[in-house]
């Protein structure tokens, strides 16, 4: 293991780094559509239903399946990669969002409403405070799920960490497989430390200020 990280270790980082951004960028993005979903459909409670079940079903779709989809349309590498990524994580975003949001004691908004907030007001200045627990739980699984299922875009040159488990698999390399392996578990590690650290710091923020 030693002996090949001192022969490969630059091409592990850049597979990491590569996996890292490929991870970041779509779920950036599934959490702005998340937000402006919710956002619009906040009151519209079939809506905001209907659009969870319909990314429930997309989630249903395995990954091969969904990229093979893709490529006739948005041909191989990182845009598809991206796009499903992206869909992957918005079911478990909305799902959870959707959650903590409802279980905050409508009194609080009805009250909110009654001092003149208006909903752009009350969304931003109450809701979405009051469900950061939630927020960030749902940042978390969706970060967990995605840089698994991101090991699976190599197979459509999106890079990241599968090239690594797959070459590992084609050469019969042990080695390979387990740094290819290992690599993505302890990104899973890093980052859900990460984002407990910017949960903790936020919710202190808003405690503050409460």
């Amino acid at each position: 293991m030693i002996e090949y990280w001192n022969y490969y270790h630059s091409r592990l980082i850049n597979a990491t780094l590569d996996h890292l951004q490929l991870v970041s960028i779509s779920l950036v993005l599934a959490l702005v559509l998340a937000m402006v979903i919710i956002y619009t459909c906040i009151n519209k409670d079939k809506w905001l239903d209907g659009l969870i079940y319909f990314f429930s079903a997309l989630y249903s779709v395995p990954s091969y399946a969904f990229f093979a989809l893709l490529i006739p349309l948005t041909g191989l590498g990182t845009t598809s990669a991206v796009i499903v990524l992206t869909l992957y994580s918005e079911y478990v975003l909305l799902r959870t969002f959707t959650t903590g949001l409802r279980q905050i004691d409508p009194l609080i908004i009805e009250s909110a409403r009654a001092m003149g907030m208006t909903d752009k007001q009350v969304f931003l200045k109450i809701q979405l405070p009051l469900a950061t627990k939630s927020i960030f739980s749902g940042i978390r699984l969706a970060m967990t799920s995605i840089i698994g299922i991101a090991t699976i875009a190599s197979t459509i040159n999106a890079g990241g960490l599968g090239t690594i488990l797959f070459d590992g698999l084609r050469t019969q390399s042990i080695e390979t497989m387990l740094w290819g392996a290992g690599l993505t578990m302890l990104l899973c590690v890093f980052v859900n430390w990460i984002l407990q650290l910017v949960e903790n710091f936020a919710v202190r923020k808003l405690e503050l200020e409460g």
